[in-house]
């Protein structure tokens, strides 16, 4: 069964105005994460990143389409649903005059069954402001303690958004080694981010959203082929034939030639794991230049990211948002 489904999700709001349309927020999104997968949603603001995350927490009802969280409806079956989903939201309210124990202890309560409060109030890096008030944490420390209130009743998914917002590199890569553990574990989670290294390192597949439409899905080395970018590799050298050597490689495109500087492209996205970065362009190049006896020198592969398939896909790198 599909931990998460989202079919054909369409979402409208009325807009102040006598006459004025609607805002389509989201039209034909679907989407779905499979158990033990952790599933990412990029797009920019605006994109419908959040009114997905409220459908599928069945916070909002969508104006058509289809939401299941482990088959459950989670309108219809809304305490079911709450028993087997944890939600992590950007900007949550807390009460703010009860401490971090404090919080995930009730919080704990509400559930049959779940995690030591305690425990995971150290495991989210609070243990040393557990008896702090919620009011007078950092936004980096409030976010933690939203992502433990997720997690504290067991949840077998987990929708997570903007999980590390306002955190220091070492708070954010503890929340990584987190969700690395959920994984672990089984619980299939949805993660909503900007950072692109984030997504890249978690996330089994990513589904890119643009003005409430999906544009692409697929794992990261799939996007990067189907935006069309292709791994290239740079290098000098004197020998007038390289270039002509190259370009009859079965694993180059393109050659292109400015003076001594050779940039050579490859054909297709190939090698381990079907990461362009790591295949076979750049031990083809070397293997030839070398039973030729040419000379390279300042030779470098270029690695395209997520970043830039996001780029050639949206038309706007996700940062302009």
């Amino acid at each position: 069964m599909t931990a998460l489904v989202a079919q054909h999700l369409r979402k409208t709001y009325r807009t102040r105005g006598r006459g004025r349309p609607p805002v389509v927020a989201l039209d034909d999104v679907s989407l779905s994460v499979g158990p033990g997968e952790v599933a990412g949603v990029l797009g920019r603001n605006g994109a419908g990143k959040s009114t997905t995350v409220e459908l599928l927490a069945g916070a909002r009802a969508p104006d058509s389409g289809r939401v299941r969280v482990l088959g459950l409806d989670p309108r219809a079956d809304r305490g079911r649903v709450r028993a087997v989903l944890g939600v992590q939201l950007q900007g949550a309210y807390l009460q703010g005059a009860l401490t971090v124990r404090e919080l995930v202890r009730l919080y704990r309560s509400f559930y049959p069954r779940g995690l030591d409060p305690d425990l995971l109030v150290e495991r989210v890096g609070l243990g040393a402001s557990r008896d702090v008030r919620f009011e007078k944490l950092s936004g980096g420390q409030q976010q933690r303690v939203s992502v433990a209130l997720a997690l504290v009743g067991a949840p077998r998914a987990v929708v997570l958004d903007e999980l590390t917002t306002g955190l220091d590199p070492e708070a954010r890569r503890s929340m990584w080694s987190l969700v690395e553990d959920l994984r672990a574990d089984g619980v299939t989670v949805l993660l909503v981010s900007h950072l692109m290294e984030e997504v890249e390192r978690l996330c089994d597949h990513v589904t890119i959203l643009d003005a409430g439409r999906v544009v692409a899905r697929g794992t990261v080395p799939e996007l990067i082929d189907r935006a069309g970018l292709r791994p290239a590799v740079t290098l000098r050298t004197d020998h007038a034939g390289a270039a002509d050597l190259l370009a009859r490689l079965p694993a180059v495109e393109h050659v292109d030639t400015s003076g001594p500087r050779l940039t050579v492209t490859g054909a297709a996205a190939a090698g381990a794991d079907d990461d362009p970065a790591r295949g076979d362009l750049l031990h083809a190049v070397g293997a030839a230049l070398a039973a030729a006896d040419v000379v390279a020198t300042e030779t470098q592969l270029r690695r395209h990211t997520l970043d830039d398939a996001f780029l050639a896909l949206t038309g706007s790198p996700l940062e302009a948002s």
